[in-house]
């Protein structure tokens, strides 16, 4: 038997190694390309999944925007107050003293004028606090909507 055999496959080839090699030959090395197992791709499956969910936040966002910009518009009611002028008297004179008579006429005539400068200054005061009211709300109104859509 000749070791260069084993080896390098030199030599004459004993008869027991050349069977043996027959019947190993099958569990023998054959070099096979590699395979990878292929890995499936998500991808184009998370486009379309992201691209739904952000058109369904997108309608959601503009029916809110949409459903409070159709508020509807808030008057507010103007009732104007009637004077209460009730007619002032003249009072009776006295016969007797004609002096105090004529003072009580120009107190009359102040008294009269005041009432009447009080019952339009009241209706003055009632016409401002009425137009405060209604620039409050507006200004509620505008702020209540700029809130809205910064936020």
């Amino acid at each position: 038997m000749n070791d260069d055999y084993l080896w390098d496959k030199t030599g004459q080839p004993d008869p027991e190694i050349q069977q043996l090699e027959e019947i190993l030959g099958t569990l023998r090395y054959q070099p096979k390309p590699l395979v990878l197992p292929r890995r499936r791709n998500y991808f184009p499956l998370l486009a379309i999944a992201a691209s739904i969910l952000l058109a369904i936040v997108a309608g959601s966002i503009w029916l809110r925007v949409r459903s409070r910009a159709e508020v509807p518009p808030q008057q507010a009611e103007i009732e104007t107050p009637t004077p209460d002028v009730t007619p002032v008297l003249p009072e009776k004179k006295s016969v007797v003293n004609p002096a105090p008579a004529v003072a009580s006429n120009k107190r009359r005539h102040r008294s009269a004028s005041s009432v009447v400068n009080s019952k339009e200054a009241l209706l003055a005061k009632e016409q401002l606090m009425l137009a405060l009211r209604i620039t409050s709300e507006k200004l509620h109104l505008v702020h209540t909507k700029t809130q809205h859509r910064v936020g």
